[in-house]
C-alpha cells in the first residue's frame, strides 16, 4: 500500500514530465520551416498527430493538478462524486482519479 506521500511524489513527477512534454511538443511545432507543398502536407500530417497528443497531455496534466489540490486538502483518494474510498488498485492503474469505480464515466 503506497502512502499519500508516495503517490504525491509520483503525481508531481508525472506533472514535470508532461509539462516538457508539452513544451517538446510547442518547440516542434514552431520549427517548421518547409518551403514546397509536399513536405508542407507531410509536416501538417505530422503537426496533427503533434497537437493530439499535446492535447492529451494537457488533459491529464489538470487531472494531476487537481489531484494535487485534492491531496494538500486532505480529500485525495476519496470519490469527488460519492465520497466512498477510491481502491488501492484503482489508484495504482489511475494515480490521478477523482471517481471509484462505480462513479467512473463509462467509455
Amino acid at each position: 500500500m503506497k502512502s499519500v506521500a508516495e503517490r504525491k511524489a509520483a503525481l508531481v513527477e508525472r506533472q514535470a514530465d508532461l509539462i516538457a512534454r508539452i513544451a517538446g511538443i510547442g518547440a516542434e511545432l514552431d520549427s517548421h520551416d518547409a518551403k514546397d507543398w509536399e513536405e508542407m502536407a507531410t509536416e501538417r500530417e505530422g503537426d496533427e498527430v503533434l497537437e493530439d497528443l499535446g492535447q492529451s497531455a494537457q488533459v491529464e496534466l489538470r487531472m494531476i493538478e487537481a489531484a494535487l489540490v485534492r491531496i494538500d486538502e486532505g480529500e485525495y483518494g476519496f470519490c469527488v462524486k460519492c465520497g466512498a474510498e477510491i481502491a488501492e488498485e484503482r489508484l495504482d492503474l489511475l494515480p490521478a482519479t477523482p471517481f471509484c469505480r462505480s462513479c467512473a464515466p463509462s467509455r
